[in-house]
């Protein structure tokens, strides 16, 4: 296979932080690259090197094969708002009126378009939803038909669709690519390898994500040992430094010099920083029965409706992901539930929320930390102890803000947000920008140790199976339906669902439609009732499975009382399921 990328010998500084230093490596044609490294380690730096926006600072080659064509997606999409989205693709590509590629280019572009979701309107940029930009950004990309495509966060700020439309288009491509991803789903299905960037050095790893896993900690094994081994040769060094100058050889100038070399690697053992959540605050403020009660929940804007007529009773500890399209009424779902919508941003909202006096929300939103202009890291969070849990050293305490990268930016609001000791924890989009290594710590933290109510917008595929309970799914129509399951189950129902749809071929090549059992337009008034009363049951079951929890982990019951607490908590569960199943049966009818 040629080699479409040959770096060598690049370095990045910044100030007296070296980013990396002298690197290279080489990306063959077919590969399918995805580039790993703490937040703050030089991702983006590298990117941009390659993408000629940005210089080596050892001088250094970046070579691409000729006559092969490259494009590049940039974390943040550069575009004129004033222009329509097909006005900002043409421009992007720069083809003269007359081209004739022109017109194989725009029909191209209109069937990408489709794919992705857009119809035959033509709105501005500065109409569009943050994840529909990101679309247009890939449409941009993908149009070129390029041989090599080099992508910096391509999943941030795409809908679960949009992943899994570029998920599938990469991966059935033969298309070489070089990606940032921190999107362990996204990672495996479309990855074949994993390039570490780690204390300013390049380590390739061909496979999955679990495979670099496994590889890379033998590498640190192996590493430490060696480190051992040195430290052994340095304490009989040091021996010979200390002993009188008659008992040293003729060639002590020779052995001084490897001294200090010695010296060097045998204080370099391979430590791991990573984030430590030990200390922060797990949500132990207490919660009261009430948590957040929505009652026929409505909200429109500029004649669009975003929620239509929602009830819903949030409840004690359950942990709820909300999926949706970009633009669907997510994030302005979020801003109703916390209070912070104000009426003169616009829209008109029916119905009431009802928030429980005990509680605390601690509400991380996608636009991030908001700091005064100047303001240190240390002035940002005053407390030298967290922040080097959070893997802010002592020498960056005084950084300003606007210094750090995105990543350790998102990591800062992030910790702002805990030490709120939120009994109800609010996370919009809280994977964008974070390392893969922080949020598998973020993840552990919520699952075992934090004891609050969680509420997740995600497009994090890996991180809402592991977290959630249920589903609320936005369909963008206005209505929210309920999914008992994480994000898997979903679409695997929902591929069930089309299946049940789809015309079958018969032998003889004519399309016969598959029986199906018949969906009903409505529901009789019968099963009206029937939801109703299931809903009530639901609630009460669920309460009392939630009274029986802190009963049973308080540890002042014992013998009958504990036995019996025990038999209800088990027909609780059992009730719970059937109810629940029956519930989700008739609200797709």
């Amino acid at each position: 296979m040629p080699s479409f990328l040959q770096i060598e010998n690049v370095s990045k500084s910044y100030g007296t932080k070296v980013l990396f230093d002298r690197i290279g490596f080489n990306i063959n044609e077919g590969d399918k690259v995805a580039l790993i490294a703490p937040n703050g380690a030089g991702k983006t730096s590298l990117l941009r090197i390659l993408a000629g926006k940005d210089s080596s600072d050892s001088g250094g080659k970046v070579l691409f094969l000729r006559d092969i064509r490259t494009s590049f997606l940039e974390q943040e999409y550069s575009f004129d708002p004033s222009k329509t989205i097909r006005q900002q693709i043409l421009a992007d590509a720069a083809l003269p009126a007359d081209d004739e590629q022109r017109w194989s280019y725009e029909l191209r572009v209109e069937q990408l378009l489709t794919q992705f979701g857009f119809d035959s309107s033509d709105p501005r940029m500065d109409q569009l939803s943050g994840g529909q930009v990101k679309r247009v950004a890939i449409v941009s990309m993908l149009a070129t038909d390029a041989d090599f495509y080099v992508m910096d966060e391509p999943t941030n700020h795409l809908d679960l669709d949009g992943i899994e439309l570029l998920e599938g288009f990469l991966k059935q491509s033969r298309r070489t690519l070089f990606m940032v991803t921190h999107d362990r789903y996204f990672l495996d299905r479309v990855c074949n390898t994993v390039m570490e960037l780690d204390r300013g050095e390049i380590f390739v790893y061909r496979g999955d994500y679990l495979n670099y896993l496994e590889r890379r900690e033998d590498r640190i094994k192996q590493y430490n040992a060696e480190t051992e081994r040195v430290r052994n040769l340095f304490r009989r060094e040091l021996e010979w430094i200390h002993a009188t100058p008659c008992a040293r050889s003729g060639k002590a100038k020779y052995r001084k010099q490897a001294f200090e070399v010695i010296k060097e690697r045998a204080e370099d053992s391979y430590i791991r920083r990573t984030v430590d959540l030990g200390d922060v605050p797990a949500g132990e403020t207490y919660l009261g029965n009430k948590v957040i009660n929505c009652k026929n929940l409505s909200f429109s804007w500029e004649g669009r409706c975003y929620i239509r007529d929602f009830s819903y009773n949030f409840q004690r500890y359950e942990r709820v992901g909300i999926v949706g399209g970009n633009a669907s009424g997510k994030t302005t779902f979020l801003n109703l539930l916390t209070g912070n919508w104000k009426p003169e941003w616009g829209g008109e909202m029916e119905g009431f929320i009802d928030r429980g006096e005990s509680l605390r929300i601690g509400y991380y939103r996608q636009e991030g930390i908001s700091f005064e202009e100047g303001q240190t890291v240390l002035e940002t969070v005053n407390d030298t102890h967290l922040l080097s849990r959070f893997l802010f050293p002592h020498e960056m305490l005084n950084s300003t803000v606007d210094r750090l990268s995105g990543g350790e930016k998102r990591r800062l609001y992030l910790l702002t947000v805990l030490m709120q000791r939120p009994n109800l924890l609010i996370l919009d989009e809280p994977t964008n920008d974070l390392d893969i290594v922080t949020l598998e710590i973020l993840e552990e933290y919520l699952k075992d140790e934090y004891k609050g109510s969680l509420i997740i917008v995600s497009h994090d595929r890996h991180f809402l199976d592991r977290l959630v309970d249920h589903l609320l799914v936005f369909t963008g129509d206005g209505c929210i339906k309920d999914f008992i399951g994480g994000y898997t189950e979903y679409r695997s129902f929902l591929r069930d669902r089309e299946a049940e749809k789809r015309p079958v071929i018969s032998s003889g090549g004519a399309a016969v439609v598959e029986k199906s059992p018949v969906r009903k337009k409505k529901r009789t008034w019968k099963e009206e009732r029937e939801m109703e009363a299931l809903e009530a049951e639901i609630e009460a079951l669920t309460a009392e499975k939630a009274e029986l929890e802190e009963s049973l982990s308080s540890g002042t019951l014992a013998g009958d009382a504990l036995l019996a607490a025990s038999s209800r908590y088990g027909e609780i569960s059992a009730l719970l399921d059937t109810k629940e199943t029956r519930w989700l049966e008739l609200s797709l009818v």
